[in-house]
């Protein structure tokens, strides 16, 4: 398959909006620097008449995905099925085993068995290729695995979900709620009609994964990974955080501690100078700290058929380049399981804690004396008008303490009943 020239025979399982952004640039395969040609010969997916903007009647058309994975005159399948089992996962697995070459966009599926098929495609000296399943058209997967291949990592953290970064930038622009701002990213597109694999964590949970096993050489065991989302926030505390000067952000990491490797999702505040302040909207954003390089940040566009879809030409292109390598970077049977659930509780850190205070005499009073006596310092305090609404908002920022100390704190407070709602509880990301 290697060499300038050469044809790739393609099918494609899966023709949704990725699918078909994919199908509008092969046909504009001429415009691009490919070694070779492109050659879509049968396509899958559920619905055979749905209108993708793109002719695929000149495609052959086959039912069952993994019946076009076993297909003789087909080179590579390209797999925008989705969803880390079913049909996904058995269309990857039959063209593996037949050797075949595999594109995914499929960040659900590697996440969660891609030490099973990273070791299938070894056995079958297979490509598997899955960089449009991370960040969308920011190169971060060929970057870890290759071009910083030299350097000893040591965080890899960022934005990898854009609709969690739109809704959290759009909340502080506009000062609406959640819900509102969370229907205006539907109605862009922005956000799926379920919208729960994004804004719980779950869809930027994959992303990091994946990076903390290829940056780290571990096994992804995605049961280890903390997640938090985004349901929680409110407008106020972006409101309250950026007076303060932060932003309040979904941030992705994995991390050493150790001999172990920590992976986690959760909204944090970032200082305004920290380099994902700034990225908002629906844009990605991933920041590799390592030696001998320090830092470096990679920002782009995250989704969408466009960014997507160029991600996987990307990698149909390194199939013209020459034999395949292990998928995860290391072979599989050398990767470590070193991936262990990050414990919030044993947290060293500064805490934002964003709440409404009921309307009551002496609330606040009690509010800081519950923190005092739980040994949480207050560095910086908010407190606003109760105005019409009879609940004040107020939002604190402590000095370092033990998360374990802020909790139980937040815990008493809730059973005296000081605030009128569950107060949110943030970690403050200190390292500029």
């Amino acid at each position: 398959m290697s060499g300038s020239g050469k044809t790739l025979r393609l099918g494609v399982a899966g023709l949704g909006t990725v699918g078909g952004g994919l199908l509008k640039l092969i046909e504009r395969q001429a415009e691009l620097r490919l070694p070779g040609k492109l050659e879509v010969v049968a396509v899958s997916a559920r619905n055979k008449n749905r209108n993708r903007g793109v002719d695929i009647a000149k495609f052959r058309w086959v039912d069952d995905p993994v019946e076009l994975a076993l297909s003789d005159d087909i080179d590579v399948v390209v797999e925008l099925v989705g969803g880390s089992d079913g049909p996904a996962k058995r269309t990857v697995e039959a063209a593996l085993r037949s050797g075949k070459s595999v594109v995914s966009a499929n960040k659900a599926l590697i996440a969660e068995h891609g030490m099973e098929i990273a070791a299938l495609a070894e056995k079958h000296q297979a490509h598997l290729l899955f960089e449009a399943a991370v960040a969308g058209a920011i190169p971060i997967v060929r970057a870890v695995k290759n071009s910083l291949s030299g350097v000893i990592v040591s965080r890899v953290s960022g934005i990898l979900n854009g609709t969690c970064n739109y809704i959290l930038s759009e909340m502080l622009r506009t000062g609406a709620a959640y819900e509102t701002v969370l229907a205006e990213a539907q109605r862009l597109g922005y956000a799926e009609s379920d919208p729960f694999l994004d804004v719980s964590g779950g869809d930027a949970a994959h992303k990091v994964l994946i990076l903390a096993a290829i940056a780290f050489g571990a096994q992804p065991d995605f049961t280890q990974v903390q997640v938090e989302g985004i349901d929680k926030i409110e407008a106020m505390d972006i409101t309250l955080a950026n007076k303060f000067d932060y932003r309040i952000k979904l941030v992705a990491e994995a991390y050493r501690s150790g001999g172990s490797v920590r992976c986690r999702v959760a909204p944090v505040l970032v200082s305004r100078d920290h380099p994902l302040a700034s990225v908002n909207g629906p844009l990605n954003a991933v920041v590799v700290e390592g030696e001998p390089v320090g830092r470096l940040t990679f920002t782009g566009p995250g989704a969408g058929a466009g960014p997507t879809a160029a991600a996987v030409m990307g990698d149909l292109a390194r199939l013209f380049e020459g034999p395949a390598t292990p998928p995860l970077g290391k072979p599989s049977r050398e990767l470590a399981a070193v991936i262990t659930a990050a414990d919030s509780t044993n947290d060293q850190g500064s805490f934002f804690i964003g709440a409404k205070l009921a309307d009551k005499p002496g609330m606040f009073a009690a509010l800081t004396e519950e923190l005092a006596e739980a040994g949480v310092s207050i560095d910086k305090l908010i407190q606003e008008s109760a105005g019409d609404t009879g609940a004040a908002p107020v939002a604190i920022m402590t000095h370092p303490c033990p998360r374990a100390s802020v909790e139980k704190a937040l815990a008493k407070i809730a059973a005296l009943k000081i605030t009128a709602d569950e107060p949110r509880l943030l970690r403050i990301e200190t390292r500029a």
